[in-house]
């Protein structure tokens, strides 16, 4: 979930090429021959070879053009990140061939709205950070853990990214065995166009630049988010992310100053009526939220 701020020029998303019945050939480079070698029809090849993604008919101001579903084949069945919003031709799409694990990268209806469909349609257990996404039996997602993808030549490494929700995490994708980053997910901490909300309380801003500094020293590789097509430096943007959010900061405190000179309450009504004059209504609730976590950072001193 997320609201579009602004909208800097997102790179465009292409189809692959459908291969026999339907299925999109995979290339998975190093991977062994008995390694999956097909994804869903319709899938999209992502800037990192062996991840692809298949995207959701679910556009809105918060979702902007739909939720991005990623999928990681294996030997033992593909790693699917996001089964998107409940809806049966997505799922029924994600689960066309074997599916293996389920990853969630946090609560939000739009990432996990149709996990329950898709664990019934492949059997496949689920993973998140926090508890209430894990299938039965399934312990809760830690910072720093490793999934494998065997056969494919890449592992999956969980970095914790709060702020955007508590929950939040982001999925660097690595060679094997050096460990190498090749790409990251990340969800909705950034996103492919504009800027994503902070659901204050939940999510706390101090936390998101935190999360950003984080996602910055992964380096020049591609941004694979959840909405909005793929970005070619997570680095690049963190940074600008992390510039924007700092400047808002600045506005709010302002904002505030200039409230209490008049002589009013500095609510988040009043502040987000001066920091986001020209914001749509339809997504003036997600404003409201960030602007209550921006004077919560205030109060806690940033």
């Amino acid at each position: 979930m997320n609201a579009s701020e602004n909208n800097p020029h997102a790179h465009g998303m292409h189809d692959a090429a459908a291969g026999p019945g339907g299925a999109v050939p995979v290339s998975t480079g190093d991977a062994a021959p008995d390694a999956v070698d097909t994804a869903p029809a319709g899938a999209v090849a992502t800037p990192v070879e062996g991840v692809w993604m298949v995207h959701q008919n679910n556009p809105g101001p918060m979702t902007l053009d739909g939720t991005q579903s990623y999928w990681i084949p294996s030997q033992r069945g593909a790693i699917v990140v996001d089964p998107g919003d409940d809806d049966a031709q997505h799922q029924a799409a994600l689960a066309s061939h074997e599916v293996a694990l389920i990853l969630v990268t946090h609560r939000h209806p739009d990432h996990v709205g149709g996990l329950e469909r898709l664990r019934d349609l492949t059997g496949a257990p689920s993973r998140a950070l926090s508890s209430d996404y894990c299938g039965e039996g399934q312990e809760p997602l830690t910072d720093g853990e490793i999934i494998d993808v065997p056969g494919a030549g890449l592992q999956l490494r969980v970095l914790a990214t709060p702020g955007h929700t508590s929950d939040s995490i982001s999925i660097v994708i690595e060679s094997t065995p050096e460990a190498r980053p090749l790409g990251v997910l990340t969800a909705d901490t950034i996103l492919g166009r504009g800027t994503t909300i902070i659901d204050h309380p939940d999510g706390r801003l101090t936390n998101y630049l935190d999360s950003l500094e984080k996602l910055e020293t992964l380096g020049n590789i591609p941004a694979l988010p959840a909405h909005a097509g793929f970005l070619p430096s997570v680095a690049e943007t963190a940074r600008k992310y992390l510039a924007h959010r700092r400047e808002r900061l600045e506005q709010v405190r302002a904002a505030v100053h200039t409230l209490q000179e008049r002589g009013e309450e500095a609510t988040v009504s009043n502040v987000t009526d001066i920091v986001y004059a020209d914001v749509d209504a339809e997504v003036r609730p997600a404003a409201e939220h960030t602007v209550s976590a921006q004077l919560a950072a205030l109060e806690d001193g940033a």
